[in-house]
């Protein structure tokens, strides 16, 4: 079974100063994680090396919020992931819906990012989920699926690879899926891996993101195919997050 991992995208929030301060607040309460489970935080690129000078060596890792698939080159505004790894980054989130809605990023883009992740040595947390649309015409599982196999095409190691669901229609809206509705689509998406990579599908994590709060976490982490939580607002405020993972240690006892 995967071990856990709660992870913290927070956005376009944060100026120096108050990233530095919001993760010494998270490293100074984060119990012993070690062999449990991972906390990453995915603050914007103007503060990575700084949240990463407080996080090294306290056990929590550092994500970047997107990636660009070439090495170098006239991409104006776009950050490679040399420059990512130079940061201190361990992980990149990738095709989350709020870059393909608002700058139209593709499946294809996706996927394109996820095999450079891989072949830069940067791990990829590839995201996918379907709008409230999408939903009410029976068609999750359809969406879904073409993500999940279009960001995954040609990649034949998923070791490095986890998989965030994220239901477009819960994200910054305080709506969130029920722990079955949730855990639908988690299996859902755990026998497209299987049918794609056999037994290594069982090693890769996924996680639930949706207006994730301590309260809701307890329920949805108990499910079978839910591996941790891709928090939005609520890694914002130390004492929110740090419920989270409270509640992600408790499924392990």
């Amino acid at each position: 079974m995967a071990t856990w991992m709660v992870a913290g995208n927070w956005k376009m929030n944060n100026t120096t100063g108050e990233a530095v301060a919001l993760a010494r607040e998270i490293v100074a309460g984060l119990p012993d994680i070690k062999g449990r489970g991972e906390v990453v935080l995915a603050p914007s690129f103007t503060v990575l090396k700084s949240v990463h000078d407080v996080i090294s060596g306290s056990g929590v890792t550092l994500a970047s919020q997107n990636i660009f698939f070439e090495d170098t080159g006239a991409y104006t505004g776009e950050v490679s992931p040399a420059m990512l790894k130079d940061a201190g980054c361990t992980y990149a989130i990738i095709g989350h819906s709020e870059r393909r809605k608002y700058f139209h990023e593709t499946d294809e883009g996706v996927n394109l990012k996820a095999r450079k992740c891989l072949a830069t040595g940067l791990k990829p947390i590839i995201c996918v989920g379907e709008t409230d649309e999408e939903r009410e015409a029976g068609i999750t599982e359809f969406v879904v699926g073409i993500q999940v196999k279009k960001a995954l095409a040609g990649i034949s190691d998923v070791r490095d690879i986890t998989v965030a669901y994220e239901p477009v229609w819960a994200i910054g809206t305080g709506k969130t899926a029920t722990s079955g509705q949730a855990e639908e689509v988690h299996e859902f998406i755990r026998n497209i891996l299987g049918e794609l990579y056999r037994d290594a599908s069982s090693g890769v994590r996924i996680l639930y993101g949706g207006s994730v709060t301590a309260e809701n976490f307890g329920e949805l982490i108990a499910m079978k195919n839910i591996n941790g939580a891709l928090v939005g607002g609520a890694s914002l405020k130390s004492v929110n997050f740090l419920g989270i993972i409270s509640r992600a240690l408790e499924r392990d006892v």
